[in-house]
């Protein structure tokens, strides 16, 4: 299924118009959030960087230091968010995940596994620029053993990007995934992070389908069956990314609001980043997948201008 967005560069752009809309909206008592939803939200990010330059080029001030005054909770989060370059977004995810008592794992991964290695050089940069600090020294601090030497694998951000398969290669790496785990007593989880980690998306999903034909399970059952905890997570992620990147956020969407409660930061994280990439696509297989649109969940979820926000990410109107 071909990747479509839901925001796109906005054709009749008008960046001096944009501006003085925003201030309007944010000027003497009282904001206007629809109107800053009718811009920030309906801009894609390039544009979205032009507005914050001429807004502080024109009144002297910055746009997000004006957001900051005038909103407030989630609604103020997504609207920030989607002014963020997206490497310095994720950047600031993995430092909120690292931050204080304790380490979000859960956000670590999420980030981590599902980011291209381009898209992680990009957040090494600002996670540098943003904290002073190295990315791969504050995971070695914050984490430990196999689940360690996972995290700092995947920020080392060399997988091969290459599109090409060799079918010798991944027989041979099928074989060697089966032998380190199903195969033998133990398991040697250096072949998997070698494989899932190292070789290109379309390798590893020729991999799969080789692993499929040398053993009676599949390779998500082999990996639940080899490992446990953060390790299984953490490769069950990179399994179900490579394998239909837009069932995997469609599933994330669908855990961000199930249940008692819903997990806002979550769900904005999923629509800010992908909002340019194939939200459009997940959008119809998360109907297909849990018999709701995606729209009627957000609106049974969420409210107000956060509720607004959100809709106008996935290209919805609030009737």
């Amino acid at each position: 299924m071909a990747a479509v967005p839901t925001i796109r560069a906005y054709a009749n752009f008008d960046k001096d118009k944009d501006v003085q809309i925003l201030r309007k909206a944010m000027k003497g008592m009282g904001t206007d959030e629809k109107a800053l939803v009718d811009i920030i939200a309906y801009r894609n990010n390039a544009q979205r960087q032009e507005l914050k330059l001429h807004y502080k080029t024109c009144y002297g001030r910055d746009l997000v230091d004006d957001i900051k005054s005038e909103c407030s909770g989630n609604f103020e989060k997504v609207l920030l968010a989607l002014l963020d370059l997206p490497p310095l977004f994720d950047a600031k995810c993995l430092g909120a995940a690292m931050k204080g008592a304790g380490t979000n794992e859960n956000l670590l991964i999420e980030i981590l596994c599902t980011r291209t290695s381009a898209q992680i050089k990009a957040i090494k940069v600002a996670y540098k620029e943003g904290f002073g600090r190295n990315l791969e020294e504050d995971l070695k601090s914050e984490t430990k053993g196999d689940f360690e030497r996972l995290l700092v694998g995947l920020s080392a951000a060399g997988r091969d990007d290459s599109d090409k398969v060799d079918q010798e290669k991944v027989d041979s790496d099928a074989k060697a995934l089966y032998e380190a785990g199903e195969g033998k007593f133990g398991t040697d989880e250096s072949e998997f992070q070698r494989v899932l980690l190292g070789r290109s998306y379309a390798h590893v999903r020729a991999v799969f389908d080789a692993y499929g034909n040398i053993s009676k399970k599949s390779i998500e059952e082999a990996i639940k069956s080899e490992m446990s905890g953060d390790l299984e997570y953490s490769y069950l992620t990179i399994v179900k990314c490579v394998r239909s990147p837009s069932e995997y956020y469609a599933d994330m969407l669908a855990s961000s609001m199930k249940g008692i409660g819903t997990n806002e930061e979550k769900l904005m994280r999923c629509l800010v980043s992908r909002s340019e990439v194939d939200l459009g696509t997940i959008k119809a297989v998360y109907a297909a997948k849990h018999g709701k649109s995606l729209r009627d969940t957000i609106k049974g979820e969420t409210r107000g201008d956060f509720e607004n926000a959100l809709l106008a990410l996935i290209n919805e109107q609030k009737s």
